[in-house]
Order: structure tokens, then sequence, then C-alpha cells
């Protein structure tokens, strides 16, 4: 005779007693002598579920003996977890006796299904299970776990499953919609490995009041009873149906059922047929009547036996029908028709490369309905834009990877009639803006009232998508501290401000049919000007299409609009020439040349040679290099790079992402400009003595005719510099000294773990990296630069993969350096050098030193990329024929992040005191022999004031082919001789003795002026 013993709560207990073991002995991962896990479930309230609304696990007593557990707990691990478990339920005391079952709850994926039945323990924190794969450890404390596989006297019981990195031996098999884990014999088996003690069942949780199943007793074990049930009912909306449910148990008779939730009028059980013996079949039919609406009804059906045990399976009923498109859609974030097979009617609005959009002409007037559905086809739909169409399939909720929402659709249509053509619906004028629910508009005909700002182009090539928004969008800690009301409120804002324009297709937009007008239309890619280019910044009008909802490039998801007639674009954005901002004596440019490699990864190189590679760390192989795949692929990238260079002009050029092959990459970069420029315009600064191990480096070029270096360039090579910063010290015409600094941080891809992991604070990946090289950069390597070129004037530029006010921009800022992008480009716009995500921000910077700030007279930011489509890039990858010949030889789109220009007005080193001395000459002797001659110059202080050295004397206007041979040095062009280091005191004089040479024997002729201070 089966008995069931259950624990009643007492008077004013907040959940049913259970029993938990107290004070254990045995080692860690010793075979449990009482409390174990038996039973586990992790997909309660999924979309794909029928079962139950909760995750649940269920806790068995395999002991001999009563066990009050208190202060214990139950905690989740992901299935990768190697730090601190993800999920903790704080349980309350309680008891179990020995067989006894226990249940406990856990949280919800959704709702829909049935309740768990009871009694059952609700902890006041509970957690979310994956439905497939992770781990599950009963605790005897509330410590949190941490580590793939804990261990100690405290471990009660662990379960990995699936794919989990922990397990108590080997890992159980995986659960699933459908299937949850079981313990073996009813829980009694533990050997200590997973695998072996779990087996998958349909999930049957059992509680406090189910049959006790005493381990090791000599009596037989009470058998489950084992419903038979179908997964749905099928009805046509008017006609009744039925089908036949079953149960038995091996060791009882099944004697009774009932609807134990979902019931509603129209749907019943019709008369039991109990079984006649133990292990007999019961049987009775689900009845459905011809009244029920279309629609949905999850049931759940619970089996009884003269034992008093119960089991209880999931049936859903579906009853199809006729319905309008806004009844389809409902006022809900779902359709009450899900998984429902209707029939709609509605007018074709536009068709799309996988289906179609109709909308129902009249509609509802409810403005909490949209009026038009999406019907998914598969393939290229055969109906016709004005079709009024009857059409039947089933109603399902579309939910893309990553999407926090779902997108009503019909699909698997079984039925479709044309019913009249040429008719039309009048868009729906609305004007978007931030945080609108389109949601209201889903699958309609609308007309964007007001212009839209683009804000991304990089996936119009490979997606044919725009990304729109009210007016530019900015990252939030470009503007804002990290973490700040004001950032989190505009990064906000910017992820409620966002509509894709997309072109119909959701793959490649494929190339146009010959004959087409020209490059652009003959590329089939959408929405390029004439000149080839649509720009991040342009604006859009005549905006009117169909509302969609899917998968948008970068791997997001966003509510897109398919344009029913050509959009109208505004060159609000224009492409400058070359970058504007104001003449100083010294130009400096910041330019990341996108992995400019002169050996490519087929293996060839720049001057034809094969079997090349690229070095990284210890290894040289093709496959380690970066840039073009090819040379045609490198002959376009190079002839951008050479033309952005060539425009921007700059006297010094900071370069990032260049091939780290010594100076072989640079030195045929300088050549390839100067063949450009038609003169040896630019040279490079010789690399440092260490440039790092990455595939590329920072470098630096110049023009001699403007600045020479001072000394050589000057490397940080320490642990934390994955791409060590560079400096070097340049005097210009005027004697000025400054130095430049380039850097390449720490990029914002591939998180590390830890403090390098993306915190959520909008700073992405490896932030704490970044700030160590900033750190490091602000307290040792400027002071070094500093020290070195006895001036305190440093520029530091280049890409610091920190938006401008994030913790490395920041930590420089406080240490002194001002940010010239925020100084000259914020008062007129939002500063930004690359375009992430459809955000604008500028990565790429200019931080000068204090004693620098104030000879800065201009910086900009030169947009010939960000702004820029990538389909009009070098690259020839996965694009037709046609996208490739977009391709032109100019600035724009040679690489992701735009330049950044500075234009200095440096203070000269010395003084013009030519008016405040007399020089007065000697007559000169000849030597005939040599064909040299000799004199003095007296130069007299008629000014007021001692003069203070050094003194020098500049040759100007020098007779052509007569050089001084006593020259102290070269200024420019010109010679010059220092007078005195010392002070001249007023009217003194000093004399200096000058040998010129002329070998043409001409006579000497020149202008003096007179300098102080250093050259």
């Amino acid at each position: 005779m089966k008995k069931l013993v259950a624990t009643i709560p007492g008077p004013g207990r907040l959940t049913v007693l259970a029993a938990l073991m107290a004070g254990f002995a045995a080692p860690a991962m010793a075979g449990s002598p009482d409390l174990v896990i038996s039973q586990l479930y992790g997909a309660g309230g999924n979309a794909n579920t029928t079962f139950f609304t909760h995750d649940y696990i269920e806790i068995f007593n395999r002991g001999s003996a009563a066990v009050t557990a208190e202060g214990w707990s139950l905690q989740y691990g992901s299935a990768t977890s190697t730090g601190a478990w993800s999920g903790k339920s704080a349980l309350p005391t309680f008891t179990v006796e020995p067989g006894q079952y226990i249940l406990i709850q856990q949280q919800s994926g959704g709702t829909g299904q049935s309740a768990l039945p009871g009694p059952v323990i609700v902890p006041q924190s509970g957690f979310n299970m994956s439905g497939t794969t992770g781990k599950v450890a009963l605790v005897r404390d509330t410590t949190t776990l941490s580590g793939a596989t804990p261990t100690g006297e405290n471990i009660a019981d662990l379960v990995g499953f699936g794919t989990a990195n922990g397990a108590e031996g080997t890992r159980a098999p995986a659960m699933s919609a459908s299937l949850a884990l079981f313990r073996a014999n009813g829980g009694c088996a533990d050997s200590d490995d997973n695998s072996v003690d779990f087996a998958t069942g349909a999930p049957a949780p059992r509680t406090s009041a189910s049959a006790r199943n005493t381990c090791g007793a000599t009596v037989p074990q009470a058998k489950p009873i084992v419903p038979v049930c179908p997964a749905s009912l099928a009805l046509e909306q008017g006609k009744p149906g039925a089908v036949l449910l079953r149960a038995s148990d091996e060791d009882s008779i099944v004697n009774g059922a009932v609807i134990a939730s979902g019931s509603v009028p129209g749907i019943s059980l019709g008369s039991l047929v109990a079984a006649s013996a133990n292990g007999g079949s019961a049987s009775v039919n689900l009845q459905g009547a011809a009244s029920l609406a279309s629609g949905s009804y999850p049931l759940v059906i619970r089996f009884t036996n003269n034992a008093g045990q119960e089991a209880t399976c999931p049936v859903n009923v579906s009853v199809s029908g006729a319905a309008t498109i806004p009844q389809i859609q409902g006022a809900g974030a779902a359709s009450p028709f899900a998984n429902v097979s209707v029939s709609t009617e509605g007018v074709v609005t536009h068709k799309v490369s996988n289906g179609y959009f109709i909308q129902d002409a009249n509609g509802d007037g409810d403005p909490s309905t949209s009026d038009g559905l999406f019907v998914f086809t598969g393939t290229a739909p055969t109906v016709a834009v004005g079709d009024l169409v009857r059409v039947k399939g089933t109603i399902v909720e579309y939910k893309p990877t990553g999407a926090l929402r779902t997108y009503t659709e019909m699909k698997d249509v079984t039925g479709t009639d044309v019913l009249a053509s040429g008719n039309s619906v009048t868009p729906a004028n609305i004007a978007f803006v931030p945080g609108m629910d389109l949601a209201r508009f889903e699958a309609m005909l609308v007309n964007i009232s007001n212009a839209l700002t683009v804000n991304q182009t990089n996936y119009l090539g490979d997606r044919g998508e725009l990304t729109l928004s009210v007016g530019r969008r900015e990252t939030a800690t470009n503007r804002f501290r990290p973490g700040t009301p004001e950032a989190l409120a505009l990064a906000a804002s910017n992820a409620s401000n966002e509509l894709v324009l997309d072109d119909s297709w959701f793959i490649a937009p494929p190339a146009a049919t010959p004959p087409c007008a020209d490059v652009v239309a003959c590329s089939g890619i959408p929405y390029l000007g004439q000149d080839g280019t649509v720009r991040a910044g342009d604006t859009v009008s005549n905006l009117v299409g169909v509302v969609d909802f899917g998968a948008i490039g970068g791997g997001r998801t966003a509510f897109k609009i398919q344009p029913t007639m050509a959009p109208s674009f505004t060159r609000s954005n224009p492409r400058l020439a070359a970058p504007e901002l104001p003449v100083g004596n010294v130009k400096v440019a910041s330019a990341n040349v996108l992995n400019f490699f002169t050996t490519f990864l087929d293996g060839a190189d720049a001057w034809g040679r094969t079997g090349q590679g690229c070095k990284v760390g210890s290894t040289t192989r093709p496959s380690n290099c970066r840039g073009a795949d090819n040379m045609p692929e490198f002959v376009r990238q190079r002839d951008k790079i050479v033309g952005e260079l060539k425009a921007i002009d700059a006297d010094v050029v900071g370069l990032m992402e260049i091939q780290n092959n010594d100076d072989i990459a640079v030195d045929y970069l300088v050549k390839q400009l100067n063949a450009a420029t038609g003169f040896e315009t630019y040279a490079y600064v010789p690399k440092p003595a260490t440039t790092g191990t990455d595939a590329i480096r920072v470098a630096m070029i110049y023009k001699p005719a403007k600045v020479a270096p001072v000394g050589g360039a000057l490397s940080d090579g320490d642990a934390v510099n994955n791409r060590p910063p560079m400096a070097q010290t340049f005097k210009a015409a005027n004697g000025a000294k400054f130095s430049v600094i380039v850097n390449h941080l720490k990029s914002k891809g591939g998180c590390g773990s830890g403090a390098n992991a993306d915190l959520g604070d909008g700073q992405s990946c490896n932030n704490a990296t970044r700030v160590l090289q900033a750190q490091r950069l602000a307290g040792y390597f400027i002071p070094q630069v500093v020290a070195a070129a006895g001036d305190p004037d440093v520029l530091v530029i280049g890409d610091m993969n920190a938006h401008g006010f994030e913790d490395p921009i920041h930590l420089l800022n406080q240490a002194g350096l001002v940010n010239q992008l925020e100084r000259f480009v914020r008062p007129s716009g939002i500063p930004y050098s690359y375009v992430f995500d459809g955000e604008s921000g500028y990565l790429d910077h200019a931080l000068a030193s204090a004693s620098l700030d104030a000879q800065v007279v201009g910086a900009t930011e030169w947009h010939t990329n960000a702004d820029e489509p990538t389909v009009i890039d070098y690259n020839t990858d996965a694009k037709s024929a046609a996208a490739q010949a977009l391709f032109k030889n100019d600035a724009f789109r040679s690489s992701d992040h735009d330049p950044v220009v500075v234009a200095l007005n440096l203070a000269p080193a010395y003084a013009d005191i030519t008016s405040s001395v007399a020089v007065t000459g000697s007559g000169l002797r000849v030597d005939i022999f040599k064909n040299t001659y000799s004199g003095t110059l007296t130069i007299t202080n008629n000014s007021n004031a001692p003069i203070t050295g050094p003194v020098h004397v500049v040759f100007s206007a020098l007779t052509p082919g007569v050089t001084v041979a006593t020259r102290t040095g070269m200024l420019g062009t010109e010679p010059y001789m220092t007078v005195s280091n010392g002070t001249i005191p007023v009217g003194a004089k000093v004399t200096l003795s000058v040998v010129y040479s002329s070998p043409a024997r001409k006579g000497v002729g020149f202008v003096t002026k007179i300098l102080s201070g250093s050259l």
C-alpha cells in the first residue's frame, strides 16, 4: 500500500517546511548520505515550452533520518563561469523526512504556461537558469560560490549539465524546453558522477505531498502516473473536435482526470474511462466546441490514481478562423492569435525579397493596434502591390536573435486568393521622435513628415542600410564622464532615437542588370548620390514606406523602414577638399592609415616578391598581415592614403596602424607621397629603439624644409604598451622647439576579463589597460621627452581608443594636457573622428602641454572617412565587380578614422635686434691661392639696455657662389655666426672675424641680420 506523508507548515510560516541535512562530516564531493538535487528544469516560462511558468529545482532526502537545515542556499553558475557564480537563492529553515521531495521555485522566462504544483518553496530571491546548460549546487551556507567546480564541505550536492565546465565527475546531459533532468532511482542514486546519476525526461516536479521514496527499502517503491497526451489539438472555427488522452500507472489504478488550468467555456473533458486494474490505461476525450473563438488556449490536464498520486500534461488547443489585421495585431505585446492558423484580408502595400506587407485599408481606428501585417513567404512573393488578398497562415511572434521584443507576422501560408487589383492605402503621417513606440505602426505604410539625419553608412554595401535619427547622435562618453546621470541619459536617448532605412533586400544589394545609367546605378547599392557617396550628417526627407523590425548590421536589431518610393537626400554634410583651420607656422596631423602593410595576405609584397610574411612576436607568416589581400587592393589603398596625406599637407604627421617591419613600410609610403607631390617633400623619422611586437606600430613623417629633428626618436617599451608610443623633438624655421608624441592605445575590441571586461559604463573593453597606458604616458614618458628636449612644448596625438571624457583622456587632462578638439571644435558642433553603431565620437586626439596650448591657433578633424560608406573603400572582399567599380582614387574612405589636424604658431626662440645695433665692416683681404676673402664685422650696442647673448649675425642675400667659411651653422638656408654668448653692455662693441669663400672670385655682398637667442 502506498502511503503519502506531507509536512504541513504551522501558522505564520512563509513556506512549506522541508528537510535539509545538518552537521555533515563527509568530504567534498562524497556521495551525499541524505539531501541531493533530484530534478532540474530551466525552461520555465520560455516561449518554446508548454510545461510550467517557472524554473524549478527538486530536492530529495535519500537518507534514513529527518534533517533540519538552517541558512542554506541554492546557487547557479553559467556553463562557462570561472569566477563568482551568478545566481543565489537563500532558503528558509525547513525539515525533510526520509524519502521526501521538496520543490523550490525559481524565476520565470514568461507567462502562459501552468503554475508549478504545490506545496512549493518560493525564495525571496530566485534566479533564471539556462534551459539547456549550466551548474546548480545545494550549499550549506549562503557564501557565493566561485570557480568552475567549487569544492568544500559546504557543498552538499553539485550538478553540472550540458556543456558545463564543472560537475561531479562527468557532466549530465543537456536539458531542453521539453526535457528536465532526473536523478536515477527516484533520487536515490548518487555515484558522484553526474553523467551516471542523471537522465532526461518530461518535466514532472514532485513536492512534499508526493509519495515518498525510501531508498534501500525492501518494500516496492511507488511508481508514477505516466500520462500520454498530444501536444496540441487543432480545430477550425465553427467545427467541434476532440483528442484522446491516456494515462497509466504500473502499480495503481488511474481513476481521475480534470483540467487543472486554462479552462474556458467550450473546452471540456468527456467521461473518463478509468483503468480496470493496476497498470491499465485510463482514457478521456479533450473536447472543443464549435462555439470556440479563434485563438490559442494552453491547458494543463491532471490525472490522479487510487493511491493519491497525480501527474500533469500540457495540451494547447488552437482554433483557426478569420480575423481582421487589427484583431490579429491586438493591443498587447503579442498577438492573441499567436501560433494559431487564421485567415485575413488586406491590400499589398510593399514586397520584399522574402515576403510582403498587407494592410487593412480602413483600419479599426484604434491607435493601440496596428493595421498592417507582414506575410513571410521565404521566397520572392508572387502577389502584386495593390492586390487585395485573402491569405491564410499561422500567426507567430518572430523574435530576431538578440532582440528584446517580437514582431507579429504570418508564416506557413496555406492559401492566397487575389480578390481585386489596383487598390491603394493612404500612408499614416507621423513625425518620428526619440522614444516613440513604433510597434503601433508595425507593418503599416507611413509617411515620415520630418527630415531625419543619416547617422551611419557602414552597412550600406553589405546590407543596404542607413541608420537614421533625429539629428546626429553623439557617443555619451564623448560629452560626459562615464556613469554620470548626464551620460546615462544621453545613452538612453540615443538608444530610443534610431530608425534604419533598409532597401527591401535582406542580403547584400545585388548589382543592377545592364544596361544601367552609370557606375552608381550599375552597382545596385542604394541611396548613393551621383557623386558616388552618401555621408553621415546628410539629411533624408520624403520618407514613405512600411515599418519593419528585425536584424540590422552590427548584430543588433531595430525598427526599419522599407521605402515604397525613393527618399530625398540633402548633402547637409558636404565633403571638404582639404582640412580648414587657421594658418600658423607649423601644421601637425594625426592619421590612422588602417593597416597599411607593404606585405599582403596572399604572401606577395609591394615589390612583387612572393612567399613573404608579416612578423608578430616570434612568427612570420602571411596570415599575420592585416592590410591588403593582394597587389590590386594594395594599389587602391596606397593611392587613397597618399591622396589624403597630400591634401592634409602637414609639416609633421603621426601615423597609426602602419606595418611594424622596421622602416620599410613608412619609407615606401614617403617615397609614394613624394612622387605625388613632385618633390622630396617628406622624410620619415627613423624608428626608435623599440616598436613593440604587434603587427602594427606608430610612425612619423615630416617636411625637412619646415622642421628639423632634434636628436633621435624615443619610445616607451614598457610591458603595459602593446604598441609603444613614439616621440620626436623638432626645431621650426624660427628656432622654436616642440615635441610630438604619437600613440595608439589598447583597442576597445577583444574584451579581457575582470577590470578589462566591458563593465557597461560606455567605455567598452580593456579600459583598465588604457588607463595604465595613460598613467605611464603622463607619469613617465612625457617627462622623459621634455627632459631630453630641454623644452616643455609637447603635443600628444594619436588613436587613443577612448572618447573625449573617458578615463584615459580625463587622466591626461588632469595631468595638465589641454584637449584641443574640445577647445576648437566643440563650440561649433560635435567633435568626432569615428562612427560606431550609429553614434559619433572622437577616438583620435590632440592634447597640448600647458606651454604649447597658448601657441595652438586651431584644430580640426577632416571628415574624409568616418562619414563615408565602407563600400567605396579600397577593399574588394565580398563586393561584386559593379560595387568594386565605385572606387575612386581620392582621399575619401582611405581609413575608418578621420585625421586630426592642428595649427601651431610657435613663438621664435630668438629675437631680431638688427635695429638695436650698428654693424660696420672692414675692408676685405684677398687670398688668391685659396680664393677667400677675410675681414671683420663690428657690432655696436646702440640701444638703451644691455643685449643678452647669445648674439648671432645672419648673412642674408649672400652673393651666389659665395659661402661663409667661418660660419657657426645654418638658419634655414642662410649661414650665421655666433658673435657672443655673453652680455653686450650699452655702447659696447664686439668684433667678429669672417672668412668668405669665393671659388669663382666674385665680389662678396650680403645683408646682415642680428639675432639674439637660441638658434
